[in-house]
C-alpha cells in the first residue's frame, strides 16, 4: 500500500502538520534526536509529509491509532520520556483535568530527520 492509500484510509486530519510539535522543550528534543513520535488526539499530519522546526526537517514516517493503555517505556522513550509514568506525568501537567484512561485512543505521529 502507497502512503496516498494509506492517508487516504485515515479521516481527515484535525490540525496541521505545523502544531504538531510546538512545546519548546519538545522541539528542541525533536532537533536533538531525543524525540521521535508525538501522540495527539487528533491526526495532524499525513505520511510522507513534512515538518519543519527551527529549520530542521523531519519526514512522517508512520501514523497510526494506540491505546494509553497499550504504551510502553520504550514508546515513552520515543517521546522523549524514560519511562510512560514519567510521560504520563507530563502530559497530565500540560492538560490539567485531562483523564488518563487506558482506553482512550490517541493518534501516534512517528518521524524522523529528513536526509540530505
Amino acid at each position: 500500500m502507497t502512503n496516498e492509500e494509506k492517508n487516504n484510509a485515515f479521516p481527515p486530519k484535525t490540525c496541521t502538520i505545523e502544531r504538531l510539535v510546538t512545546m519548546p522543550e519538545d522541539v528542541e528534543k525533536v532537533i536533538a534526536g531525543k524525540k521521535t513520535a508525538t501522540r495527539r488526539n487528533g491526526r495532524y499530519a499525513d505520511i510522507g509529509e513534512i515538518m519543519e522546526l527551527k529549520g530542521h526537517k523531519f519526514v512522517v514516517e508512520n501514523v497510526y491509532r494506540q491505546s494509553l493503555g497499550e504504551l510502553t517505556d520504550e514508546h515513552a522513550n520515543h517521546e522523549g520520556f524514560e519511562t510512560v509514568e514519567a510521560y504520563k506525568e507530563a502530559i497530565l501537567s500540560y492538560h490539567p483535568g485531562m483523564p488518563w484512561l487506558p482506553h482512550m485512543q490517541v493518534w501516534v505521529h512517528e518521524f524522523s530527520p529528513v536526509k540530505g
